[in-house]
């Protein structure tokens, strides 16, 4: 996070929205982490406003579900289970394969020639938090050529509870690359204007992810429970 209150005057922001938007960028990149307490003092210091546009920003992201606030240990950034994180996919998984759905059939030339670029970088790149914004830059291109402004919404508030922790799954060598083959995959159905492969697609790969992060959060858990996998639902 960077101190940037010089600048507040110029920003066509309120002071709440600016701290809001550091903040949130600051736990989608993983600068603040699960469980890790949000100091408004510090908050208020490093972004030259005081503590009440914080607490205003803080309140915010609490709708978000980024934030949770504590009586006593006040702001903390959302900390999720394993099965709220499989519930999260579960939701991704409807939406976004629906979304891709809708959209494949109307891919144009420039969409597409957009996002072999984006995968290009995504491929090429080596830092984790550029990565993380090329490959939500390659799914939001897919899926506003669905023109569900609605579901993109609801995408986005989704899609950023489950960002926190895909820094840990593209670490991984073995992830990393399951990943690239899925983002190919995505891409080929988008190509063929398959609204049907582009919907399984996206389904298998946020099974993967959701896989590999519920892993992550609890990587002793041997959970004897029935997982629910995406393909049995709908």
């Amino acid at each position: 996070m960077e101190a940037s209150g010089s600048k507040l005057s110029g920003l066509p922001k309120t002071r709440e929205d600016f701290v809001a938007d550091q903040l949130r960028a600051a736990i989608l990149r993983g600068d603040l982490k699960p469980g890790e307490r949000i100091e408004e003092n510090v908050v208020a210091e490093l972004l030259g406003v005081s503590r009440t546009p914080v607490r205003s920003a803080v309140r915010m992201l609490a709708a978000e579900s980024l934030v949770e606030l504590h009586p006593h240990r006040g702001a903390v950034v959302n900390e999720l289970t394993p099965d709220e994180l499989e519930e999260v996919y579960l939701i991704r998984g409807i939406l976004e394969s629906m979304a891709a759905r809708l959209a494949a059939p109307n891919m144009d030339d420039v969409r597409l020639m957009t996002l072999r670029r984006i995968l290009e970088e995504m491929e090429s790149t080596s830092d984790p938090s550029q990565w993380l914004v090329l490959n939500s830059r390659f799914h939001y291109t897919i899926y506003q050529a669905a023109d569900r402004p609605r579901m993109l919404s609801i995408i986005k508030y989704v899609r950023n509870i489950s960002t926190p922790y895909i820094l840990q799954f593209i670490e991984d060598t073995e992830h990393m690359e399951s990943s690239r083959a899925d983002h190919r995959r995505i891409l080929e159905a988008c190509v063929k204007r398959d609204g049907a492969l582009a919907e399984e697609a996206v389904k298998k790969h946020l099974q993967d992810v959701c896989e590999a992060n519920v892993q992550f959060v609890e990587p002793t858990a041997e959970n004897s429970r029935e997982r629910v996998h995406f393909g049995s639902i709908g």
